[in-house]
């Protein structure tokens, strides 16, 4: 398995590690990793891999089998060999935006309060699907409320529970069409606000800013009808 650095501090910016193997798709395995992989809405990292001798452009990085995680070049050039030490480098700048857009997702699952059917982050923009059948009356409304959770600067932390503990607790999961992953006992949370502050607690294994004046100047974007239950929620970031 790949150890997750990203999980304790996904400030976290360039570290060493040592190849483990080579994917049959190409990708480089690693025996720790401060890249993200895809999954949960939340793009793959992208940067750079160095050693002596050479250097390679990450495009992207994705889950492979047995909990390991793969970083792909972004070009067919020689790889590293199982057991070199190499220099990882992370796309700060596109990871901080990505962190920044996914606690402003959770923030929009809060000023709307209804189940949420799909979602997707990028670099500028996420939206949310939610089981909506009927548009907002107060576009502004929400965006205000949007922005006045962002201003509060409210700390975002994590805790881990167990699988019996969610499943003792499902409306924590906001989630309609895809459940947390479970089976290996426990469970990421993550928590926006403390004590009588505390707005949001849901499942997450996605990466986040610290505090959630971090996000920046929010706007929403467009509320798009996506089939009889459906609507779509964009946000943009502004900076």
């Amino acid at each position: 398995m790949t150890e997750l650095l990203f999980r304790t501090d996904p400030y976290l910016r360039t570290c060493t590690a040592t190849v483990l193997a080579h994917t049959p798709e190409g990708g480089i395995v690693l025996d720790r990793t401060i890249f993200y992989p895809t999954g949960g809405g939340q793009p793959g990292d992208s940067g750079q891999l160095s050693w002596a001798g050479g250097q390679i452009d990450i495009a992207t990085t994705l889950k492979a089998e047995g909990g390991a995680v793969a970083l792909v070049p972004a070009a067919p050039k020689p790889m590293p060999a199982p057991g070199t030490t190499v220099t990882q480098e992370l796309d700060w700048e596109r990871r901080h935006r990505h962190m920044r857009v996914h606690t402003a997702l959770h923030l929009l699952s809060v000023v709307i309060p209804l189940p949420v059917s799909g979602g997707a982050i990028g670099a500028d923009k996420g939206r949310l699907d939610f089981d909506m059948p009927e548009a907002p009356e107060d576009r502004d409304a929400l965006e205000a409320a949007l922005t006045a959770l962002v201003d509060r600067d409210l700390p975002v932390t994590e805790e881990w529970i167990t699988d019996a503990e969610l499943q003792a607790n499902p409306g924590l999961v906001k989630t309609m069409s895809v459940m947390p992953p479970m089976g290996q006992g426990r469970v990421r949370l993550v928590r926006i606000g403390q004590g009588a502050d505390q707005v949001d607690l849901q499942p997450c294994g996605g990466t986040h800013v610290a505090r959630t004046g971090e996000i920046g100047a929010i706007r929403l974007g467009k509320i798009e009808k996506k089939g009889r239950q459906n609507r779509r929620v964009s946000l943009h970031l502004d900076g």
